[in-house]
């Protein structure tokens, strides 16, 4: 399991709720330590982010309180700019998982172009965990259990370096496995390729799961890429979505509407980004 987890929060609801309802069931599933962080916006803030340091951080270790029990939890606040000191801190820790809540779809896009987010997104060379919130007239409801987010997941494979990536992260979480898939969508030659391309893949897929101890179905799609994967994750009841992330070109990405952004745009459970350069 990830043994030292991020949670950066702002104090909104979701990241309060979050907090409170779904990091404790990660962390009875393995967690060591908890890094709890705040960062006041030097850019917003200004002179008065020196003031208000104390403030957050009393505010801070009183959540951090609440969540003491079996895991070790830290309350870190910095001043600066977010993304940026929430990837320092990542470091400086070595930090296995950074979780990020949300809600909604609409939100996604908002997030990611020109938020902290987005630049986090960019910043960090550490797996962040996307946890999709929806909504309610009583409170907020993640689309599943936070328990069972890694018991069935749906890992994308393109055969790149960053599949290897892709593959030692979830080696990371593998005892939580009842069931997984790994896919891969051939989208790319002419028809006259096509047959070859997907037997290839089948073939690709099959060494990728001797290389796992869990279960692993593996499925080869052929079209959209985002697509052969929302399908799959909902035909297949997955509780999360594996993806690699590409450095510094995913907000270009996303703006020009990359696969991982219809992904998490459209995924209806928790989404897995993982850093590949």
């Amino acid at each position: 399991m990830f043994e030292k987890v991020l949670y950066p929060t702002d104090f909104s609801d979701v990241s309060l709720h979050a907090l409170r309802n779904c990091i404790p069931k990660l962390i009875a599933q393995g967690v060591k330590e908890l890094h709890l962080i705040h960062v006041i916006d030097i850019t917003i803030a200004e002179f008065e982010a020196f003031e208000l340091e104390d403030i957050y951080r009393e505010k801070l270790e009183g959540l951090a309180r609440e969540l003491e029990g079996s895991a070790r939890v830290e309350a870190v606040v910095r001043i600066g700019i977010p993304s940026i000191e929430i990837a320092e801190a990542a470091e400086e820790r070595n930090i296995d998982l950074i979780i990020i809540p949300s809600v909604g779809e609409n939100i996604w896009r908002r997030m990611f172009v020109g938020s902290t987010a987005s630049n986090l997104a960019r910043a960090t060379k550490r797996p962040v965990l996307l946890l999709k919130y929806v909504q309610k007239e009583d409170g907020f409801e993640l689309s599943g259990d936070c328990s069972e987010v890694f018991k069935r997941p749906l890992v994308t494979l393109d055969f790149s370096k960053c599949s290897i990536r892709v593959i030692k992260t979830v080696k990371k979480f593998e005892e939580l496995i009842e069931g997984g898939i790994l896919l891969h969508s051939v989208d790319y030659g002419n028809v006259d390729e096509l047959e070859h391309n997907i037997e290839v893949a089948k073939k690709n897929l099959e060494k990728s799961s001797k290389g796992l101890r869990a279960e692993f179905e593996t499925e080869v799609m052929v079209g959209s890429a985002s697509q052969a994967i929302i399908g799959t994750s909902i035909a297949k009841g997955s509780t999360l979505i594996v993806i690699g992330k590409k450095g510094r070109s995913f907000l270009k990405d996303l703006l020009l509407g990359s696969t991982a952004e219809r992904v998490i745009r459209d995924s209806r459970v928790p989404v897995l980004l993982v850093p590949c350069e």
